[in-house]
């Protein structure tokens, strides 16, 4: 095998990025397609990130809302937890355009136009959210399903 052919595992474990990469074909970043900054404010907040906000935001709501305020129990503990998360999606996202795990890994939800989504996309984001599956197919602009059907993108603040 030459050293410019790559092993038929590298380019399917690296994902279609890096497919085109060596297709040669360039995908640019995350983001341009649809006018974003490659960087800084504005561009396209990353995974690491949106898994961090993800793991503050539950942990709130499952252990220190549903667990220590609600009093429920360890079992019933993950669907009460994912309804106050719910309920806690839809209320911040849907005033101040992020959730304080988002706040705190600095992005934030926001229509493809940089404008605060409205209730209605917010509804469909979250819903999808929940069901998790739909935040795990992601776009090459780092876009999950979820937020494709809602029109929105995280942004970095």
């Amino acid at each position: 095998m030459n050293d410019r052919q790559p092993r038929w595992t590298q380019t399917w474990l690296g994902g279609a990025r890096d497919a085109a990469r060596y297709a040669g074909v360039d995908l640019g970043y995350p983001g341009q397609r649809l006018g974003l900054p490659q960087e800084g404010a504005g561009s396209v907040a990353r995974f690491g990130r949106r898994i961090g906000a993800l793991v503050v935001d539950w942990l709130i709501c499952t252990w220190a809302i549903a667990q220590g305020l609600f009093r429920v129990s360890a079992q019933d503990a993950s669907w009460v937890g994912l309804a106050v998360f719910a309920g806690a999606y839809l209320l911040l996202v849907g005033t101040l355009g992020s959730t304080l795990g988002m706040r705190l890994f600095g992005f934030r939800i926001a229509m493809l136009d940089g404008r605060q989504p409205p209730l209605i996309s917010v509804l469909i984001r979250t819903f999808l959210l929940c069901l998790a599956v739909p935040a795990l197919i992601w776009d090459r602009d780092q876009r999950g399903l979820h937020d494709r059907a809602a029109g929105t993108v995280a942004v970095r603040l």
